[in-house]
């Protein structure tokens, strides 16, 4: 019987890996809101990470958190190194492209809890006399992410992270 046990316990193990193996190996997660002020006044919020303290959600993860600030201080070239505790981890931003007032990319590399690096961005069309802005990150996939994502819905962690820091800037930029 414990024979059995073993052998069903093995065969469970190696079906979850196997499964996990077949899912998509890149993953994207995106959310957006409408807000009422200019793409210009919404763009320099997003393009200084100077102004990321009054609108992003990992900011409040780590209050005694370190920030270092990179020249440019504004656009392309801009960094945004951080190092804190658990929550909020050590990584670095970098804009990598920038078209104002309608688009930020960002190299996001991670090296703490673990290394990863991402993409960023953020996506303005103006919409009447607002603006719809359009936050994603997408990246690799590795198989230990996937094998957590069986458990872990990275969509709704971050999603529900995006959606507050837009909820954020939205009420930045309408003040």
């Amino acid at each position: 019987m414990l024979k059995i046990i073993a052998i069903v316990f093995v065969v469970a193990i190696v079906a979850v890996l196997g499964y996990a193996a077949t899912r998509p190996n890149t993953f994207r997660v995106a959310r957006s809101t409408v807000i009422k002020a200019s793409p210009e006044k919404v763009y320099a919020l997003i393009e200084d990470f100077h102004a990321w303290r009054s609108w992003s959600p990992y900011e409040a993860l780590d209050p005694a958190m370190s920030r270092t600030y990179g020249a440019p201080a504004k656009g392309v070239g801009a960094t945004y190194d951080w190092s804190g505790n658990g929550k909020a981890g050590a990584g670095r931003m970098e804009i990598v492209q920038a078209r104002p007032p309608a688009r930020i990319d960002i190299a996001l590399d991670f090296t703490k809890p673990f290394a990863a690096h991402h993409k960023a961005s953020f996506v303005l069309v103006p919409e009447g006399d607002a603006t719809r802005v359009t936050w994603a990150m997408e990246g690799a996939s590795p198989f230990m992410f996937r094998l957590m994502s069986l458990v872990v819905d990275m969509d709704k962690m971050l999603g529900k992270d995006f959606e507050t820091g837009l909820a954020s800037l939205k009420a930045q930029a309408e003040q």
